[in-house]
């Protein structure tokens, strides 16, 4: 009997990360899932993903911190043994929404160091083991998906940071994807737009104004599953002739419109 895939997932425990999570144990993928909270704290979503009927672990883990992303990785190994998907979802908002002329060193720092060194890094290390796994099995697939934001595009002039972060990543996406491709492993951005998470949350009343007058296509606040469908989708392969493309999930927001 074959053994199922694995997937690991940061940030794979709220949010987009846990509609993410979601899906692919639905798809049938056992998961590793990784977070900066301590392990009983996230032990009732554990059991939720657990009840879908596959294996589930989770790891405390900060992947802005090298060691931190060798133990992460070491520690996916010695449980599963293999590693067919990395999901970079981990992210953070600046801690203050500042405009660009006040904005300070220090958020600019800690935004990119998890939202865009951390993936980078983390794929390097992932993409190692990945390759090893297709020189072992040649009918070996790896896919990596970074999980971007439209404000790789869209400008947001009280967080720069994260804005610069998410343009970053749509870069390391498209580099990865090249990179990769020789081994088999197809490398994709997924771009959400306004999803409901605790994120958003401190922009909710915004956002309902926003949405209400019109903001996006579809006129409704996006969702963790939204997301996750999307995720889905590129996981089991339904999209491989488009590596290094970007998967909007935004309800049209991104449209030009007149």
């Amino acid at each position: 009997m074959a053994l199922s895939q694995v997937a690991l997932i940061t940030g794979g425990t709220r949010g987009i990360g846990f509609g993410i999570a979601e899906a692919l144990a639905r798809e049938g993928l056992d998961l590793a899932l990784c977070g900066v909270r301590p392990p009983e704290a996230v032990a009732e979503v554990v059991a939720r993903l657990q009840a879908l009927g596959r294996q589930v672990a989770y790891f405390q883990a900060d992947v802005a911190q090298g060691p931190d992303r060798a133990k992460l990785v070491q520690q996916v190994r010695n449980r599963f043994g293999r590693l067919h998907v990395l999901v970079n979802n981990a992210g953070i908002a600046p801690t203050v929404r500042a405009d660009l002329l006040e904005a300070t060193e220090e958020s600019f720092d800690q935004v990119l160091a998890v939202n865009l060194k951390a993936p980078y890094f983390l794929t390097q290390q992932v993409a190692h083991w990945m390759i090893r796994q297709r020189q072992e099995d040649p009918s070996y697939q790896g896919t990596i998906v970074n999980i971007g934001s439209i404000s790789a595009t869209v400008v947001s002039v009280n967080r720069g940071e994260y804005c610069i972060s998410k343009a970053g990543l749509a870069m390391a996406s498209q580099l990865w994807a090249v990179r990769l491709a020789e081994f088999g492993i197809r490398v994709y951005e997924v771009r959400p737009g306004i999803i409901q998470t605790d994120m958003t949350a401190p922009v909710r009343a915004k956002y309902d104004r926003l949405l209400g007058q019109g903001l996006c296509v579809e006129a409704r606040w996006g969702q963790p599953e939204d997301v996750g469908r999307a995720v889905a989708m590129l996981v089991r392969g339904d999209l491989p002739y488009s590596p290094g493309q970007v998967l909007l999930v935004d309800g049209g927001l991104t449209i030009p419109r007149l």
